[in-house]
């Protein structure tokens, strides 16, 4: 074995926790041993989901919150490194990168703020592993946007290819990366465009939850039996963040259920099947636009998160992109629920590494930074 590192991820899907444990080669090329997943009880996934907007005693409970969270982080390292038989010692650091409850980049004054629920500190005193967290504050301290972080770790592993291709991450929230063609030699950091695209699977799943009880649409089996409103569309489709210039990144902060139930305020005689059938269209619409918009000339497109098992949604989006490849990524070495947590322990080893983590042509600061907060165990 090379160098182990483990990332921890907790996106704003808000279902649970994905971790991996990573082995880096000498060259620092990554690959998964183990990956492993727990999943957040209802109430505190409703807890975290809360805690997204302002509410009572928000900070005392955003403590406890950060807590529970670093136990759960915990309990999957502990089933990782059962499944590999290491120990503690075995393991450089950790890449935890807690739960993103407020991100609100360059607002307010001249430097905005991004925040992540964690306790990093709590999960190094469990683990006795070195923990990488807070990744996003520096490069909002630096001007940036804090977000996407993920396309510097899609070019390393997603960029060697002769033909443009994208990289579609679709959690709670999707973003895009944009690959250059590398046909007259290796891309550049600077050859990289990344920014969110808007909502990935979180207003699809809010409203499965509400109607169905269960937590998503399985393979989107539930949008397949509506029919999509044209009018809901065209009125989710204005939204402006969406014609925003990048970089740009968003999240629950403004995707979230109020601005959901804002847009159907005028729509009381549309079903329920028939408004997630409109939401799911609203998704492939909204990545596949922006693969059109910023990479017409994309020959792949991989696609990775828990959207990539939406079959309904895979399969518009080939639709919608008839001269692109949809594939995900799984068909290029990383099974779907495994990217980002990859991308967590890829980034806390260029921290570790004093390496940095960022691209400015992605998040618009003033300079590449080093990502996160060292914890010593």
């Amino acid at each position: 074995m090379g160098k182990l590192y483990a990332g921890l991820m907790s996106g704003t899907s808000l279902d649970g926790v994905d971790g991996v444990l990573v082995d880096f080669d000498a060259n620092g090329s990554p690959t998964v041993l183990h990956h492993a997943y727990l999943a957040f009880e209802p109430a505190f996934a409703a807890e975290l989901l809360a805690l997204n907007s302002p509410g009572h005693n928000e900070i005392h409970r955003g403590a406890l919150a950060a807590n529970r969270l670093a136990e759960a982080y915990a309990a999957v390292m502990e089933s990782l490194q059962a499944a590999a038989a290491v120990k503690a010692d075995d393991i450089v650091a950790i890449g935890a990168h807690g739960q993103t409850v407020r991100h609100r980049p360059q607002e307010f004054d001249a430097h905005g703020y991004t925040v992540q629920l964690n306790n990093p500190a709590l999960l190094a005193e469990l683990t006795r592993i070195d923990v990488v967290a807070d990744f996003r504050a520096r490069d909002v301290a630096a001007g940036g946007q804090g977000a996407p972080l993920v396309p510097a770790f899609h070019l390393d592993v997603f960029g060697r290819r002769a033909e443009r291709t994208c990289v579609l991450n679709i959690g709670g929230i999707s973003n895009l990366t944009v690959l250059p063609a590398t046909r007259k030699g290796m891309a550049t950091g600077q050859d990289i465009l990344g920014f969110d695209c808007g909502p990935g699977n979180a207003l699809m799943d809010f409203w499965c939850k509400r109607h169905t009880g269960s937590v998503f649409d399985r393979d989107g089996a539930w949008s397949e039996t509506g029919t999509v409103s044209q009018p809901l569309l065209e009125r989710l489709l204005a939204e402006p963040y969406l014609r925003k210039a990048a970089p740009k990144s968003t999240g629950r902060d403004l995707f979230n259920p109020d601005w959901l139930d804002t847009q159907l305020q005028t729509m009381a005689a549309t079903s329920a099947a028939d408004i997630q059938a409109s939401l799911c269209e609203f998704t492939a619409r909204v990545c596949t636009d922006d693969v059109t918009r910023h990479a017409p000339d994309a020959a792949l497109l991989i696609v990775c998160g828990g959207g990539a098992l939406n079959g309904a949604l895979m399969r518009r989006m080939q639709n919608l992109l008839p001269s692109v490849r949809v594939q995900t990524s799984a068909q290029h070495g990383f099974p779907p629920l495994q990217v980002e947590a990859t991308a967590f322990a890829w980034l806390a080893r260029k921290a570790v590494k004093r390496e940095t983590g960022s691209l400015t042509s992605v998040t618009g600061a003033r300079g590449a930074r080093v990502l996160g907060a060292i914890y010593p165990r």
